[in-house]
């Protein structure tokens, strides 16, 4: 009898405490964190000299003042962000056409030629080679050269001692979205690879958020994605401009995205927080570390076999079955319509009511394994429902064209409008994460309730979003 009135003793207390916690303001903690730290702050000095460390003590100081303050933290960050996609984005573009010259411009006719010589069936032949090696060869020729520049630039900042500072920058923004200062690093992840930033939601201690860090990275524009977001605003957003501006029109616009999709990850975190994930924010005390050299072996090792060989990997496993699943609904026929045709006639009409066409609604269903098939498969779709003859290797097999001037006719051709670029461009951004990220928030929640959450979320909010564009453009234009 003793003992339960103890334990209800117990719980009393604690509920009290619980109560008056929230009476001392959300500042509670941090204060006394400050006051721990001031303590044993004026405890060192008290006892110990330091000499030769002093200089380099106001170096870090100085530059601290300068990348944490409140007027040049974000502009700072902002352009470090901006200075490794543009080295990513512009230090990819040429290897990327190598290993393109070499798997799908060398390598894939000559398999085509070995599989005729050896009397392979022509089926089997699409099967294996149409389907599975070029889907394969694109998945590798677009996303290996950008993560194999984005992860070490990430790993040399992080090394640095930068990437904490970008934490300790983000932590007020995240926290007012109820949210944790660190899932500013996933989401900078993200960009490189969505799986890749999952994975690093493991730096956030809270489980609730951490699932919030996970479920909302998708929102950030992997390197799969870019090509989309730059060909599309090249052709259709540059194309509104004179020449001489075209340029930064079309990167303002694949920015503009970019910059919408951090907003939509705090608006979803916010969301999450006072719903279905609420709770309270976790106490975020982080001890900035001293600025260092990076190491390069290391940093080399770190970025290129466990994250960029592990995730491409990953992508090369799921993307082979996609593209034999595309050969098949590109030439498997029924009454004389492939399975591609006739699934884009009956799905037009709905696509219609949100600004895309069947073409954008299948290619994204059957590359959901890799956003690197995405373009080829949408100028193959386009070319087998347009009829359009003379290009490519034929009907049925994915393609992409080095000219932009090329690939602006074929999708004219196949009816697209300003207003298909635009909603494109917003359910590259909305949609469910590729079929690699999807199995990695798997292996991270163990849990298939938030791992469907997390793909159909965004997915919901793509259609969502370009539905309400649409009938404002179509109700301005009217």
């Amino acid at each position: 009898m003793d003992t339960v009135k103890e334990k209800t003793k117990n719980e009393d207390i604690l509920s009290m405490a619980n109560s008056l916690r929230w009476d001392l303001g959300m500042q509670f903690h941090d204060t006394i964190v400050e006051s721990i730290y001031e303590q044993a702050s004026r405890t060192a000095r008290s006892v110990i000299s330091v000499r030769d460390q002093e200089a380099v003590g106001r170096i870090d100081r100085t530059i601290d003042r300068i990348i944490t303050s409140r007027w040049l933290g974000f502009p700072i960050m902002l352009l470090l962000l901006a200075l490794v996609f543009w080295i990513t984005v512009a230090g990819a573009n040429y290897p990327s056409g190598l290993l393109a010259s070499l798997l799908i411009d060398t390598i894939h006719p000559f398999l085509k030629q070995v599989a005729e010589n050896v009397g392979l069936p022509w089926w089997l032949g699409g099967v294996l080679i149409d389907g599975a090696y070029l889907a394969m060869a694109w998945v590798v020729a677009v996303m290996l050269p950008p993560m194999a520049i984005f992860f070490p630039l990430f790993t040399l900042l992080e090394d640095l001692g930068y990437l904490p500072r970008v934490a300790f920058n983000m932590d007020n923004l995240f926290r007012k979205a109820g949210a944790h200062g660190k899932q500013a690093l996933t989401m900078s992840m993200g960009f490189g690879c969505n799986a890749a930033g999952v994975v690093a939601a493991r730096v956030i201690d809270s489980p609730r958020e951490r699932l919030i860090a996970i479920i909302t990275n998708n929102f950030s524009l992997c390197n799969g994605r870019w090509p989309t977001q730059i060909m599309i605003a090249t052709i259709f957003i540059g194309g509104l401009v004179s020449a001489k501006w075209a340029g930064l029109v079309s990167a303002g616009a694949v920015v503009f995205v970019a910059v919408l999709g951090i907003g939509f990850s705090m608006v979803v975190s916010w969301g999450l927080s006072h719903t279905v994930l609420k709770g309270e924010v976790s106490a975020f005390s982080l001890e900035l570390p001293p600025y260092r050299p990076p190491r390069i072996l290391q940093t080399l090792y770190t970025s290129l076999i466990d994250r960029t060989i592990f995730v491409l990997w990953r992508a090369v496993v799921f993307a082979i079955p996609a593209g034999i699943v595309i050969w098949l609904v590109a030439n498997i026929q029924v009454n004389g319509q492939s399975i591609a045709e006739i699934f884009i006639d009956w799905s037009d009409p709905f696509a219609f009511y949100f600004g895309l066409n069947g073409i954008i609604l299948l290619a994204y269903i059957i590359a959901i394994p890799a956003n690197e098939i995405v373009i080829p498969t949408i100028l193959m779709l386009t070319v087998l429902s347009a009829g359009i003859t003379g290009v490519g290797e034929g009907a049925g097999v994915m393609f992409e064209l080095d000219s932009l001037e090329g690939i602006a006719g074929i999708l004219h051709a196949g009816d697209w409008t300003l207003l298909t670029a635009i909603n494109l461009m917003l359910f590259s951004l909305l949609h469910n994460p590729c079929s690699t990220t999807i199995y990695t928030i798997y292996k991270e929640t163990k849990s298939w309730k938030w791992t469907i959450i997390s793909a159909l979320l965004p997915l919901v909010m793509g259609f969502v979003v370009c539905f309400f564009v649409t009938q404002a453009w179509l109700w301005l234009a009217g």
